[in-house]
């Protein structure tokens, strides 16, 4: 199979669908990997590195979308990568749909097969192609936290872990899961007080025994939702419904209530928000304020670190790249029900049952395109 690496176009994404290292993997098992020129930049990897591995060096956007049978990207392809698309390519990226009715049309039109990352699923359960990108994102929510809540920044002008005779910051994690566990390990390093909130009682075990007194785990109501959100200084938001809409349990009507300059990073931005008043940012323009809260809503967090990203991301993603280019799409979704999650749209039809109702599309379960 023909394999094609674009270069991301999306605002200070600088991330790449496949390392040189994968491109290797690849060849290995008789494949050709076609690679837009200075794709790999943004990680430290030249056109000669790709071409070490084995790679052919595309000059194009254009030649990679219009040569390779199946596209491996990150992010989910913008306007002009769309209408590139064909019918029966393969495309493997992250989509987030549910929030996206643009982005839908556009792949249900071009009649290709869109696999998407973040709702493959794993024996164990889970969510594997997401969770290397969680863990980043959860980390590096604390982080941009951080920094949002510096003066110059439009926050209150607060260090998370105070100083002697000084009180720290308050930050409160919506969700225990792979991205609130993350943020939660890297919010009790910066001496803040630390809140994690779900409605998973064994999830909420799980934080105690990892982290033990060093966070005070609440369960989900609405009561302590939006009790602890009024009296955060930083509110992270990690929850997720694979593949629907984030639920939203940041109100507009919470916030004149909550501090003058405290700080929402919404995780959740990928798949609409928990927040009514979310709406995607990015790296270039990454916050706004309302009501005298800031917003940190960059739809592509991990694209900060993409080095870290890229590799973190290829560990999972190219064991199911590689069996769908060995066996073919078919194949390789009716051979594994996990990576047959996956399947989001084909044969202009939505085949994921969480995006159609999000979209208010007729669904189609994956099977009636596959094989009998």
């Amino acid at each position: 199979m023909l394999v094609g690496v674009p270069k991301e176009i999306k605002v200070h994404e600088y991330r790449v669908g496949l390392t040189p290292s994968s491109v290797r993997e690849m060849t290995m098992h008789n494949h050709s990997v076609l690679v837009q020129t200075d794709a790999g930049a943004g990680i430290g990897a030249t056109d000669d590195d790709y071409r070490r591995a084995g790679a052919e060096i595309a000059a194009s956007a254009e030649d990679v979308f219009t040569r390779a049978q199946m596209i491996v990207k990150v992010k989910e392809p913008q306007a002009i990568e769309r209408a590139m698309l064909r019918e029966g390519q393969i495309l493997f990226t992250y989509l987030h749909l549910a929030p996206d009715p643009e982005q839908a049309a556009d792949l249900l039109k071009s009649g290709a097969v869109c696999i998407a990352y973040e709702t493959v699923t794993a024996p164990a359960g889970g969510l594997p192609l997401l969770a290397p990108m969680s863990e980043v994102a959860g980390r590096l929510s604390v982080q941009a936290g951080a920094r949002c809540l510096e003066k110059s920044a439009g926050g209150m002008g607060m260090l998370l872990g105070g100083v002697a005779g000084v009180a720290p910051g308050r930050i409160v994690i919506l969700g225990a899961g792979m991205v609130g566990t993350n943020a939660a390990q890297m919010a009790v390093g910066t001496g803040a007080e630390v809140i994690v909130i779900d409605m998973s009682i064994d999830a909420l075990r799980r934080i105690d025994a990892m982290l033990g007194a060093r966070v005070m785990t609440v369960f989900s109501n609405r009561d302590n939702v939006e009790r602890e959100i009024l009296r955060a200084d930083l509110v992270i938001s990690g929850v997720l419904i694979p593949g629907a809409e984030a639920p939203k349990l940041v109100t507009r009507a919470m916030l004149p209530q909550m501090k003058r300059g405290s700080v929402i990073v919404d995780v959740a931005i990928d798949q609409g928000g928990s927040c009514e008043t979310s709406r995607p940012t990015t790296h270039a323009d990454p916050t706004y304020v309302i009501d005298g809260v800031v917003h940190y809503m960059v739809a592509n967090m991990p694209g900060a670190v993409p080095r870290t990203s890229t590799y973190a991301l290829n560990n999972a993603t190219l064991p199911f790249a590689l069996q769908l280019a060995n066996k073919g799409w078919r194949r390789a979704l009716s051979d594994n029900p996990h990576l047959k999650a996956g399947l989001n749209i084909a044969a202009g039809k939505v085949t994921y049952k969480a995006v159609a109702k999000a979209l208010n599309l007729p669904y189609t379960a994956a099977d009636a395109v596959l094989p009998p």
